[in-house]
């Protein structure tokens, strides 16, 4: 499947999610029946996955009736799962399942099962067209023949669990979760294979989950998945925690090649980032910033923190961030300040962020980064992923454990001072003057970075901080440093960049704060990709008239 044709049939995860479940019709039909029961154990399916990958790749992906196939995703998003057979409904307590539909682009049957707490056998939960209200989607159902499977899964939470779910696995190896906002954003996926490589992108499949049933009180469950593709195999353990504020998943993953892997990614995510701050190419829209994240945050494994604001750049651009056992990673929406946006439509200031807790060993490898161009806020056009550096070969088996943290920032913050704000402009004339009246000698460009907190809480403006930058190629200078207001606590380090040749390679800059009489470092790393353009497009609107 392409890149692109997944990523558009995705975004039928974000127009259906978050409708009221009071909407959802009741009927009365039993969702699960007594046949194919069997024990259940993680070590059994780690065991079976592994068997699976020593034979070759079947696909169970079916041809849809034609009612499905055809489906638009008004349509789609019609049929509803019956909420008095949801998975969970009897127990009335604190978490509930229910089902996603076959269709449209959805057409690898995932199967369901539930495991009953006392003896561990597994019951699988099978389609029938009764457990869904079809209402204004257009189905055929006399053409619903035979048990076509479910196509994910959405869980819901008290005091909400009549409104909105709150984690959804829909469509391949996908899945969101929310914070105390409600609102989705971002997605993970199980894994990714060869997102940037010389060969086609490959997207394995979820395709069982069983249901631990948790304490009617518990707001904690245990999800087991199967995962299958052409290349791998690999079985999962989600320890899924909905609190108040935040969702936190405890992943345990088996990975097993079935081929040589070029580039294989673990714990991936994918966001999107049209415009905003520094990047406003493409903002010609009535909301000030368009993204779902806004920056690459990074805990290297030496203990530097990392930040690396998100692009979206003119050609698809990736790169790579090696690293031994990593303390974390994520994508982060840091600004949730409305005035920052100004959108009343799909609230990108309730976007949560989310954050990769290794906790196991991880060894070498590298934080990869690939930003693609986009034009909107319709596609997901960034995607960022842990990928080993040992080879791949078939019959390789590798083990992740790692925390999940979907939340309005990271659980952990540097005792730096972070990275507040990025903004760039025309550069190369003297602060205070606009460039139509001191006109610069060179093209040029402006950085300003805003940092806040940590030590900087303690200090006025008066003490000796430098900033401290280099890049790739080009020179930087004409630095300044400003209290950003009278009570300092947050100061705005500001230089430009000039080239020293005509190259249009992307330049990396790399800047911090420190402190000039003892060389302490005051703040996290900024690391920024700026794109030259090309010497004809050197120039500045002459505004003088």
């Amino acid at each position: 499947m392409h890149r692109r044709n997944l990523l558009k049939a995705s975004m039928v995860l974000a127009a259906m999610t978050g409708l009221p479940a009071s909407l959802l019709a009741s009927r009365s039909f039993a969702a699960t029946t007594e046949d194919k029961a069997k024990p259940f154990d993680f070590q059994q399916l780690q065991a079976r996955a592994k068997r699976m990958a020593s034979v070759a790749y079947e696909s169970t992906a079916e041809v849809l009736p034609q009612t499905l196939a055809e489906l638009t995703p008004q349509q789609f998003n019609a049929i509803q799962y019956d909420p008095k057979h949801s998975l969970w409904n009897k127990l009335g307590g604190q978490l509930d399942v229910q089902f996603f539909h076959v269709g449209m682009g959805f057409r690898q049957p995932v199967r369901m099962h539930r495991i009953d707490p006392e003896t561990r056998i597994a019951q699988e939960v099978h389609f029938r067209p009764e457990l869904f209200e079809y209402n204004q989607s257009g189905v055929d159902v006399s053409q619903l023949q035979g048990d076509l499977g479910f196509a994910g899964l959405k869980v819901f939470k008290q005091p909400n669990i009549d409104k909105y779910d709150i984690v959804s696995f829909l469509g391949a190896s996908y899945f969101r979760a929310v914070d105390k906002t409600g609102q989705y954003g971002l997605s993970a996926r199980g894994l990714a294979i060869n997102t940037f490589a010389d060969t086609r992108e490959e997207f394995p499949d979820f395709t069982e989950f069983w249901f631990e049933t948790p304490d009617k009180e518990a707001t904690r469950f245990v999800l087991y998945a199967l995962l299958d593709s052409p290349s791998a195999t690999g079985a999962f353990r989600f320890d899924i925690d909905c609190q108040a504020t935040q969702v936190v998943m405890a992943i345990d993953a088996k990975i097993n090649a079935r081929k040589a892997i070029k580039q294989l990614g673990i714990s991936p995510m994918t966001s999107m980032f049209a415009c905003g701050g520094h990047e406003r190419r493409t903002c010609d829209f009535i909301t000030d910033a368009v993204h779902d994240s806004d920056r690459l945050s990074m805990w290297r494994g030496n203990g530097e923190w990392i930040c690396r604001p998100l692009n979206n750049p003119k050609k698809l651009q990736f790169n790579t961030f090696a690293d031994t056992n990593p303390k974390g990673f994520g994508l982060v929406q840091f600004d949730h300040d409305f005035k920052s946006y100004q959108d009343t439509v799909v609230w990108y200031s309730r976007r949560p962020s989310l954050w990769v807790e290794p906790t196991t060993e991880w060894g070498e490898g590298s934080i990869e980064l690939l930003e693609i161009p986009t034009t909107g806020e319709t596609m997901d056009n960034i995607v960022c992923f842990w990928n080993p550096k040992q080879s791949i070969e078939p019959g390789t088996s590798l083990d992740f454990g790692y925390k999940l943290y979907w939340a309005a920032q990271p659980p952990v913050q540097p005792s730096l001072a972070q990275v507040q704000d990025t903004r760039s402009g025309m550069g190369g004339f003297t602060p205070g003057w606009a460039p139509g009246e001191h006109w610069p000698k060179r093209w040029a460009r402006r950085f300003a970075v805003d940092f806040g907190g940590g030590p900087l809480i303690a200090m006025t403006g008066k003490e000796p901080i430098e900033i401290i930058a280099e890049a790739t190629h080009g020179e930087v200078k004409d630095f300044s440093m400003t209290p950003l207001h009278p009570e300092a606590n947050a100061f705005r380090a500001q230089f430009d960049w000039f080239p020293t040749s005509d190259s249009i390679e992307p330049v990396n800059i790399r800047a911090y704060l420190r402190r000039s009489d003892t060389k302490e470092v005051l703040s996290e790393t900024w690391l920024y990709q700026y794109f030259p353009p090309a010497p004809q497009e050197r120039r500045y609107p002459d505004w003088r008239g």
